[in-house]
């Protein structure tokens, strides 16, 4: 299964005639390719795959998906305590 995350944009920059940005998984902070959503600012949120940002979401959105997936890591601790 392949899984999209949600990230918030810090910083944009261009790497190699690419647009590039740092964003911020929740603390985690990485670096991911722009060039699929070219109108991404600083401060937006973006669905991030294998180090690319594939849409933009707003940002409740976003923490809707932030919390389903801190809820989905809770159940998989519970299976493994038992």
């Amino acid at each position: 299964m392949c899984l999209g995350i949600p990230a918030k944009v810090i910083e944009l920059y261009e790497a190699n005639g690419m647009k590039m940005a740092k964003v911020d998984f929740g603390g985690v902070v990485k670096e991911a390719c722009m060039e699929y959503v070219p109108e991404v600012k600083i401060g937006d949120y973006t669905i991030v795959h294998v180090g690319f940002a594939l849409s933009i979401l707003d940002e409740k959105e976003a923490f809707e998906t932030m919390e389903l997936l801190k809820q989905i890591e809770a159940l998989g601790e519970e299976g493994t305590a038992a």
